[in-house]
């Protein structure tokens, strides 16, 4: 049995990866309830996570790459560490800049 923290670091050990970059090419409007990030924001998650998140947040690599609820399991400063860091199968995002992390960070902490 996984305890809560190993718990919480392998739901987010995916969050943002470089799993699948579709190097921006994806559509630029998503309208689902969950994509509701501010636009510079959803344009840094269709390029880097979509493929392994989902492009409505209900991950594609099993429960622990869903990010509906995040910020229900995970407060903001946990996801930019998650992100710039990495840990499990995450690899860290160190190719997003800080106001990427920041964005991508403030929006998924307020998914609870």
């Amino acid at each position: 049995m996984f305890s809560k923290g190993i718990l919480l670091s392998t739901t987010v050990a995916v969050l943002l990866t470089a799993c699948g970059n579709n190097g921006g090419t994806g559509s630029s409007a998503i309208s689902t309830s969950h994509m509701d990030a501010p636009e510079k924001t959803g344009a840094v998650y269709r390029a880097n996570c979509v493929s392994c998140h989902g492009s409505d947040l209900q991950g594609r690599m099993g429960t622990q790459t869903n990010l509906q609820k995040v910020g229900a399991r995970m407060t903001k400063p946990e996801i930019v560490e998650q992100i710039k860091h990495g840990g499990r199968s995450m690899p860290p995002q160190d190719r997003l800049t800080d106001e990427q992390i920041e964005g991508l960070a403030e929006w998924l902490a307020g998914k609870s």
